[in-house]
Protein backbone atom coordinates (compact mmCIF):
# COMPACT_ATOMS: atom_id res chain seq x y z
CA UNK A 1 0.00 0.00 0.00
CA UNK A 2 1.27 3.51 -0.88
CA UNK A 3 1.33 5.06 2.61
CA UNK A 4 3.16 8.15 1.31
CA UNK A 5 0.39 8.71 -1.24
CA UNK A 6 -2.32 8.50 1.43
CA UNK A 7 -0.50 11.06 3.59
CA UNK A 8 -0.09 13.37 0.60
CA UNK A 9 -3.79 13.18 -0.19
CA UNK A 10 -4.73 14.27 3.35
CA UNK A 11 -2.49 17.34 3.16
CA UNK A 12 -4.13 18.88 0.08
CA UNK A 13 -6.91 21.36 0.86
CA UNK A 14 -10.35 20.85 -0.66
CA UNK A 15 -10.42 24.30 -2.30
CA UNK A 16 -7.14 23.51 -4.04
CA UNK A 17 -8.60 20.24 -5.32
CA UNK A 18 -11.65 22.04 -6.72
CA UNK A 19 -9.40 24.53 -8.52
CA UNK A 20 -7.35 21.65 -9.94
CA UNK A 21 -10.50 19.90 -11.18
CA UNK A 22 -11.77 23.11 -12.79
CA UNK A 23 -8.50 23.52 -14.71
CA UNK A 24 -8.52 19.86 -15.75
CA UNK A 25 -12.03 20.26 -17.18
CA UNK A 26 -10.88 23.23 -19.27
CA UNK A 27 -8.04 21.13 -20.71
CA UNK A 28 -10.33 18.13 -21.34
CA UNK A 29 -13.01 20.23 -22.98
CA UNK A 30 -10.55 21.94 -25.30
CA UNK A 31 -8.80 18.62 -25.91
CA UNK A 32 -11.91 17.42 -27.75
CA UNK A 33 -11.33 20.29 -30.18
CA UNK A 34 -7.63 19.44 -30.43
CA UNK A 35 -8.41 15.76 -31.07
CA UNK A 36 -10.96 16.69 -33.74
CA UNK A 37 -8.29 18.74 -35.56
CA UNK A 38 -5.66 16.01 -35.18
CA UNK A 39 -7.85 13.15 -36.47
CA UNK A 40 -8.78 15.34 -39.44
CA UNK A 41 -5.11 15.71 -40.41
CA UNK A 42 -3.67 12.34 -39.28
CA UNK A 43 -4.83 8.74 -39.41
CA UNK A 44 -6.90 8.62 -36.17
CA UNK A 45 -5.74 5.37 -34.55
CA UNK A 46 -2.05 5.84 -35.38
CA UNK A 47 -2.06 9.41 -34.11
CA UNK A 48 -3.89 8.39 -30.95
CA UNK A 49 -1.39 5.61 -30.20
CA UNK A 50 1.54 8.04 -30.35
CA UNK A 51 -0.33 10.75 -28.43
CA UNK A 52 -1.24 8.36 -25.60
CA UNK A 53 2.30 6.89 -25.50
CA UNK A 54 3.79 10.38 -25.18
CA UNK A 55 1.28 11.08 -22.40
CA UNK A 56 2.29 7.90 -20.56
CA UNK A 57 6.00 8.65 -20.86
CA UNK A 58 5.35 12.18 -19.55
CA UNK A 59 3.57 10.73 -16.52
CA UNK A 60 6.52 8.47 -15.69
CA UNK A 61 8.99 11.33 -16.09
CA UNK A 62 6.98 13.46 -13.64
CA UNK A 63 6.57 10.59 -11.17
CA UNK A 64 10.27 9.74 -11.41
CA UNK A 65 11.16 13.31 -10.45
CA UNK A 66 8.94 13.13 -7.34
CA UNK A 67 10.04 9.51 -6.69
CA UNK A 68 6.64 7.85 -6.98
CA UNK A 69 7.50 5.05 -9.44
CA UNK A 70 7.42 1.42 -8.33
CA UNK A 71 6.71 -2.00 -9.83
CA UNK A 72 3.18 -3.39 -9.75
CA UNK A 73 2.18 -6.46 -7.81
CA UNK A 74 0.71 -9.36 -9.81
CA UNK A 75 -2.84 -8.49 -8.70
CA UNK A 76 -2.35 -4.79 -9.47
CA UNK A 77 -0.93 -5.62 -12.90
CA UNK A 78 -4.02 -7.65 -13.84
CA UNK A 79 -6.41 -4.86 -12.84
CA UNK A 80 -4.29 -2.15 -14.46
CA UNK A 81 -3.93 -4.14 -17.70
CA UNK A 82 -7.67 -4.83 -17.99
CA UNK A 83 -8.45 -1.26 -16.94
CA UNK A 84 -6.01 -0.01 -19.58
CA UNK A 85 -7.76 -2.03 -22.28
CA UNK A 86 -11.04 -0.23 -21.56
CA UNK A 87 -9.70 3.17 -20.42
CA UNK A 88 -7.10 3.58 -23.17
CA UNK A 89 -7.46 1.09 -26.03
CA UNK A 90 -11.24 0.86 -26.45
CA UNK A 91 -12.03 4.37 -25.15
CA UNK A 92 -9.49 6.25 -27.27
CA UNK A 93 -10.02 4.05 -30.33
CA UNK A 94 -13.74 4.81 -30.48
CA UNK A 95 -13.17 8.44 -29.50
CA UNK A 96 -10.67 9.01 -32.33
CA UNK A 97 -12.83 7.22 -34.89
CA UNK A 98 -15.99 8.89 -33.60
CA UNK A 99 -14.62 12.44 -33.75
CA UNK A 100 -13.49 11.83 -37.33
CA UNK A 101 -17.15 11.14 -38.22
CA UNK A 102 -19.09 13.64 -36.11
CA UNK A 103 -18.79 17.24 -34.94
CA UNK A 104 -16.62 18.28 -32.00
CA UNK A 105 -19.67 19.83 -30.29
CA UNK A 106 -21.64 16.57 -30.48
CA UNK A 107 -18.65 14.55 -29.29
CA UNK A 108 -17.99 16.84 -26.36
CA UNK A 109 -21.61 16.80 -25.22
CA UNK A 110 -21.94 13.00 -25.44
CA UNK A 111 -18.74 12.64 -23.42
CA UNK A 112 -20.57 14.47 -20.62
CA UNK A 113 -22.67 11.35 -20.08
CA UNK A 114 -19.70 9.54 -18.51
CA UNK A 115 -20.48 10.12 -14.81
CA UNK A 116 -24.02 8.74 -15.18
CA UNK A 117 -22.81 5.54 -16.85
CA UNK A 118 -20.13 5.20 -14.16
CA UNK A 119 -22.79 5.55 -11.45
CA UNK A 120 -24.99 2.89 -13.07
CA UNK A 121 -22.09 0.45 -13.37
CA UNK A 122 -21.15 1.16 -9.75
CA UNK A 123 -24.67 0.09 -8.77
CA UNK A 124 -24.37 -3.11 -10.80
CA UNK A 125 -20.83 -4.13 -9.81
CA UNK A 126 -19.71 -2.18 -6.73
CA UNK A 127 -22.81 -2.43 -4.56
CA UNK A 128 -23.84 1.23 -4.83
CA UNK A 129 -27.52 2.04 -4.30
CA UNK A 130 -29.77 3.10 -7.19
CA UNK A 131 -31.99 5.74 -5.63
CA UNK A 132 -34.96 7.47 -7.24
CA UNK A 133 -32.88 10.63 -7.69
CA UNK A 134 -30.12 8.72 -9.49
CA UNK A 135 -32.66 6.95 -11.70
CA UNK A 136 -34.20 10.30 -12.69
CA UNK A 137 -30.72 11.63 -13.43
CA UNK A 138 -29.94 8.66 -15.65
CA UNK A 139 -33.15 9.14 -17.66
CA UNK A 140 -32.48 12.87 -18.06
CA UNK A 141 -28.95 12.13 -19.27
CA UNK A 142 -30.19 9.66 -21.88
CA UNK A 143 -32.81 12.20 -22.97
CA UNK A 144 -30.09 14.82 -23.37
CA UNK A 145 -27.97 12.56 -25.55
CA UNK A 146 -31.07 11.77 -27.61
CA UNK A 147 -31.64 15.48 -28.25
CA UNK A 148 -28.06 15.85 -29.46
CA UNK A 149 -27.72 12.85 -31.76
CA UNK A 150 -31.19 13.24 -33.29
CA UNK A 151 -30.74 16.94 -34.07
CA UNK A 152 -30.45 16.26 -37.79
CA UNK A 153 -34.18 15.60 -37.90
CA UNK A 154 -33.75 12.23 -39.58
CA UNK A 155 -34.95 10.18 -36.64
CA UNK A 156 -32.87 7.18 -35.68
CA UNK A 157 -31.76 6.91 -39.30
CA UNK A 158 -30.15 10.33 -38.87
CA UNK A 159 -27.84 9.28 -36.05
CA UNK A 160 -24.25 9.70 -37.16
CA UNK A 161 -22.05 6.63 -36.75
CA UNK A 162 -19.54 8.93 -35.08
CA UNK A 163 -22.05 9.68 -32.31
CA UNK A 164 -22.41 5.95 -31.63
CA UNK A 165 -18.62 5.54 -31.54
CA UNK A 166 -18.24 8.41 -29.06
CA UNK A 167 -20.94 6.86 -26.85
CA UNK A 168 -19.09 3.52 -26.92
CA UNK A 169 -15.91 5.34 -25.90
CA UNK A 170 -17.72 6.82 -22.89
CA UNK A 171 -19.16 3.45 -21.92
CA UNK A 172 -15.76 1.74 -22.07
CA UNK A 173 -14.23 4.48 -19.90
CA UNK A 174 -17.02 4.06 -17.36
CA UNK A 175 -16.25 0.32 -17.20
CA UNK A 176 -12.59 1.13 -16.59
CA UNK A 177 -13.49 3.45 -13.68
CA UNK A 178 -15.20 0.52 -11.95
CA UNK A 179 -12.04 -1.57 -12.34
CA UNK A 180 -9.83 1.33 -11.21
CA UNK A 181 -11.97 1.75 -8.08
CA UNK A 182 -11.06 -1.80 -7.05
CA UNK A 183 -7.31 -1.18 -7.08
CA UNK A 184 -6.99 2.56 -6.31
CA UNK A 185 -7.12 1.91 -2.54
CA UNK A 186 -3.64 0.39 -2.61
CA UNK A 187 -2.05 1.99 -5.69
CA UNK A 188 -1.37 5.68 -6.32
CA UNK A 189 -3.83 6.63 -9.11
CA UNK A 190 -1.16 8.76 -10.78
CA UNK A 191 1.15 5.75 -11.13
CA UNK A 192 -1.78 3.66 -12.31
CA UNK A 193 -2.44 6.31 -14.97
CA UNK A 194 1.11 6.04 -16.30
CA UNK A 195 1.04 2.25 -16.57
CA UNK A 196 -2.37 2.25 -18.27
CA UNK A 197 -1.35 4.89 -20.83
CA UNK A 198 1.87 3.12 -21.82
CA UNK A 199 0.32 -0.38 -21.96
CA UNK A 200 -2.73 0.84 -23.86
CA UNK A 201 -0.75 2.91 -26.37
CA UNK A 202 1.44 -0.06 -27.33
CA UNK A 203 -1.66 -2.17 -28.02
CA UNK A 204 -3.22 0.71 -29.98
CA UNK A 205 -0.07 1.01 -32.10
CA UNK A 206 -0.24 -2.64 -33.20
CA UNK A 207 -3.93 -2.20 -33.98
CA UNK A 208 -3.07 0.85 -36.09
CA UNK A 209 -0.51 -1.16 -38.09
CA UNK A 210 -3.31 -3.51 -39.13
CA UNK A 211 -6.05 -0.94 -39.69
CA UNK A 212 -4.00 1.98 -41.02
CA UNK A 213 -0.98 0.80 -43.08
CA UNK A 214 -0.38 4.40 -44.18
CA UNK A 215 -0.72 5.77 -40.65
CA UNK A 216 2.96 6.50 -40.06
CA UNK A 217 3.27 8.17 -43.46
CA UNK A 218 0.34 10.46 -42.62
CA UNK A 219 2.32 11.96 -39.73
CA UNK A 220 5.48 12.80 -41.66
CA UNK A 221 4.47 16.06 -43.35
CA UNK A 222 2.61 17.81 -40.53
CA UNK A 223 3.05 21.52 -39.87
CA UNK A 224 4.72 22.92 -36.76
CA UNK A 225 1.32 24.09 -35.55
CA UNK A 226 -0.14 20.59 -35.74
CA UNK A 227 2.83 19.12 -33.86
CA UNK A 228 2.49 21.79 -31.18
CA UNK A 229 -1.19 20.85 -30.81
CA UNK A 230 -0.22 17.17 -30.69
CA UNK A 231 2.29 17.70 -27.86
CA UNK A 232 -0.08 19.96 -25.93
CA UNK A 233 -2.84 17.36 -26.15
CA UNK A 234 -0.52 14.55 -25.04
CA UNK A 235 1.26 16.31 -22.19
CA UNK A 236 -1.34 18.75 -20.82
CA UNK A 237 -4.69 17.02 -21.36
CA UNK A 238 -3.66 13.36 -21.37
CA UNK A 239 -0.72 13.16 -18.95
CA UNK A 240 -1.30 16.01 -16.49
CA UNK A 241 -5.09 15.95 -16.89
CA UNK A 242 -5.54 12.27 -16.04
CA UNK A 243 -2.92 12.37 -13.30
CA UNK A 244 -4.54 15.33 -11.56
CA UNK A 245 -8.10 14.05 -12.00
CA UNK A 246 -7.31 10.61 -10.57
CA UNK A 247 -5.40 12.22 -7.68
CA UNK A 248 -8.31 14.60 -6.99
CA UNK A 249 -10.80 11.74 -7.11
CA UNK A 250 -8.80 10.03 -4.38
CA UNK A 251 -9.09 13.20 -2.28
CA UNK A 252 -12.74 14.29 -2.62
CA UNK A 253 -14.33 11.05 -3.81
CA UNK A 254 -15.70 9.87 -7.15
CA UNK A 255 -19.12 11.51 -6.71
CA UNK A 256 -17.87 15.04 -6.10
CA UNK A 257 -15.09 14.79 -8.69
CA UNK A 258 -17.56 13.60 -11.33
CA UNK A 259 -19.68 16.74 -10.87
CA UNK A 260 -16.85 18.76 -12.42
CA UNK A 261 -17.04 16.66 -15.59
CA UNK A 262 -20.20 18.68 -16.31
CA UNK A 263 -17.90 21.56 -17.22
CA UNK A 264 -15.97 19.58 -19.84
CA UNK A 265 -18.75 19.48 -22.49
CA UNK A 266 -19.40 23.17 -21.84
CA UNK A 267 -15.82 24.07 -22.72
CA UNK A 268 -16.00 21.71 -25.73
CA UNK A 269 -19.10 23.53 -26.91
CA UNK A 270 -17.50 26.95 -26.52
CA UNK A 271 -14.26 25.76 -28.13
CA UNK A 272 -16.05 24.29 -31.16
CA UNK A 273 -17.68 27.66 -31.81
CA UNK A 274 -14.50 29.71 -31.33
CA UNK A 275 -11.90 27.47 -33.00
CA UNK A 276 -13.88 25.32 -35.47
CA UNK A 277 -16.63 27.83 -36.32
CA UNK A 278 -19.30 25.19 -35.69
CA UNK A 279 -22.88 26.38 -35.25
CA UNK A 280 -24.71 25.27 -32.13
CA UNK A 281 -28.28 24.06 -32.66
CA UNK A 282 -31.08 24.58 -30.14
CA UNK A 283 -31.32 20.79 -29.71
CA UNK A 284 -27.69 20.68 -28.60
CA UNK A 285 -28.26 23.35 -25.95
CA UNK A 286 -31.37 21.57 -24.68
CA UNK A 287 -29.46 18.29 -24.65
CA UNK A 288 -26.61 19.90 -22.71
CA UNK A 289 -29.03 21.14 -20.03
CA UNK A 290 -30.55 17.65 -19.69
CA UNK A 291 -27.11 16.06 -19.41
CA UNK A 292 -25.97 18.70 -16.91
CA UNK A 293 -28.93 18.09 -14.60
CA UNK A 294 -28.76 14.34 -15.22
CA UNK A 295 -25.10 14.08 -14.23
CA UNK A 296 -25.58 16.09 -11.03
CA UNK A 297 -28.45 13.79 -10.02
CA UNK A 298 -27.27 10.51 -11.52
CA UNK A 299 -23.67 10.60 -10.34
CA UNK A 300 -24.73 10.87 -6.70
CA UNK A 301 -23.20 14.31 -6.38
CA UNK A 302 -26.52 15.98 -5.48
CA UNK A 303 -27.23 13.43 -2.75
CA UNK A 304 -23.71 13.79 -1.38
CA UNK A 305 -24.14 17.56 -1.14
CA UNK A 306 -27.41 17.09 0.75
CA UNK A 307 -25.75 14.67 3.17
CA UNK A 308 -22.87 17.09 3.76
CA UNK A 309 -25.28 19.94 4.39
CA UNK A 310 -27.18 17.88 6.97
CA UNK A 311 -23.93 16.86 8.69
CA UNK A 312 -22.80 20.49 8.85
CA UNK A 313 -26.15 21.55 10.30
CA UNK A 314 -25.94 18.83 12.95
CA UNK A 315 -22.37 19.85 13.84
CA UNK A 316 -23.41 23.51 14.10
CA UNK A 317 -26.32 22.56 16.36
CA UNK A 318 -24.01 20.55 18.63
CA UNK A 319 -21.55 23.44 18.86
CA UNK A 320 -24.38 25.82 19.66
CA UNK A 321 -25.70 23.74 22.55
CA UNK A 322 -22.17 22.94 23.76
CA UNK A 323 -21.36 26.65 24.06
Amino acid sequence: MDIAYLKEVKQVKQKQIYLILFCVMISWGLNVIATKILVTNFMPVTMTAFRIFLGGVSVFIILSIIKKVRMLTKKEFIYVFIGGLFNVVVHHYFLAVGLSETSASNGGLILGLGPILTAVLAVLFLGSTMTVIRAVGFLLGITGVGCIVLQSGGGFHGIASGDVSVFLSVLSQAISFVLIAKVSKTLDPRLMTGYMLVMGSVILFFISLALEPEGLASMQNASIGLWALFFASAVIATALGHMLYNFSMGKVGAAEASIFINLSPFFSLIGSVIFLKEKIAAAQLIGFVFILIGVVLGSGGFEELIRKRKRNQQMNMKKKYTV
